[in-house]
């Protein structure tokens, strides 16, 4: 699922950088999903690594604070859960990206990080139930991203994976960088 391609940045990239165009299966798409369905564990355990003074440093140089971060993964995790119920309830309907930098300078995504971990709480837990109610055929229904083009359910998924376990390996690397 990943590129482990050398050259990769690790600071931003410490797992590597999601494949595109990566091969799944049955067994791909349930790992996946268990990754998304203990994403809020992982996160909480990799904060309770973090010294509290650090919440406010940069992950990585030129990244955001491990506070915009918490913010940004609920952010993130409530589009993707929405762009499912919607691929499922509509024939290939249209998405929007959002600017992830800007809304990560919005003044909620400075406040406490507890509210947004509630919400990763809430959403992993329907969002789980949603995947594993699915069909096999269901992972290849689509939807139109503003940037990417089409993107299949399956892609989804497996991206989701990927970005809980990249946001977690941010927050375990901010803890044991200092």
């Amino acid at each position: 699922m990943t590129n482990t391609t050398t050259g990769v940045d690790r600071a931003k990239y410490p797992i590597g950088q999601f494949d595109m165009k990566g091969q799944w299966s049955e067994a791909t798409r349930a790992e996946a999903i268990n990754d998304i369905e203990q994403l809020p564990a992982r996160i909480r355990a990799a904060l309770g690594e973090l010294d509290p003074s650090l919440i406010d440093v940069p992950y990585r140089e030129g990244g955001w604070t491990v506070r915009q971060l918490v913010h940004h993964v609920a952010d993130s995790h409530m589009n993707g859960y929405i762009r499912l119920k919607f691929t499922l309830a509509e024939e290939n309907p249209a998405m929007k990206g959002y600017p992830e930098a800007l809304w990560a300078e919005l003044p909620d995504s400075l406040g406490d990080i507890e509210p947004s971990l509630r919400i990763l709480d809430g959403v992993h837990v329907r969002w789980t139930a949603l995947w594993r109610s699915m069909k096999p055929e269901q992972f290849a229904r689509t939807f139109q991203h503003s940037q990417y083009g089409p993107f299949a359910l399956d892609k989804l998924v497996h991206l989701y994976a990927w970005h809980s376990r990249h946001h977690v390996a941010h927050i375990k690397g901010a803890a044991h960088r200092r």
